[in-house]
């Protein structure tokens, strides 16, 4: 299996009075127009995915919808498992019971940088990996996706997703 981690792109800053619930704060103008040139680099490097999961948070749901838009990835399902403060063994267990051999996900950090750890052989611990927004990583895993089991591909900031288009 093949996995893709995508972190969402710019949103808007922190504003309890513009969106009392943050959940719902969107990308901000500038990020969704970056995020349409990475997802047109994105699609010159690599393969679409079978599937493509999503944070139920209105910024990650606007990522995945400009990747089904621009990179011809399919259109996203949300997972709760991809929720700001959620444990990367939530989301591992799920992907291990995929058949997909290629799949993506959209969410945010710190919690990608806890599944990429996760993901490597001996990552387990405390340490995460930096995901820029709009920042993607491709793992490999010989069978399903388990902790430990992945090998990282690349892991690419977006001016290089921007330059590839």
């Amino acid at each position: 299996m093949e996995l893709l981690l995508v972190r969402h792109a710019i949103a808007f800053e922190r504003s309890p009075r513009r969106w009392p619930d943050d959940a719902e704060r969107p990308l901000s103008p500038p990020g969704a127009a970056r995020a349409r040139k990475a997802a047109l680099g994105l699609k010159r490097i690599t393969p679409r995915p079978a599937r493509v999961l999503v944070s139920p948070l209105r910024r990650a749901q606007q990522t995945a919808a400009i990747l089904t838009r621009f990179a011809g990835w399919p259109k996203a399902a949300e997972c709760v498992q991809l929720r700001p403060g959620a444990a990367p063994e939530g989301l591992l267990a799920l992907l291990a019971r995929s058949q997909d051999s290629r799949l993506a996900v959209v969410g945010h950090q710190p919690g990608l940088g806890r599944l990429l750890a996760a993901c490597l052989p001996g990552g387990g611990g405390a340490a995460a990996f930096e995901f820029r927004k709009m920042g993607v990583a491709l793992l490999s895993f010989q069978g399903a996706a388990r902790a430990g089991r992945g090998q990282l591909i690349w892991l690419l900031p977006p001016r290089i997703l921007r330059a590839a288009r």
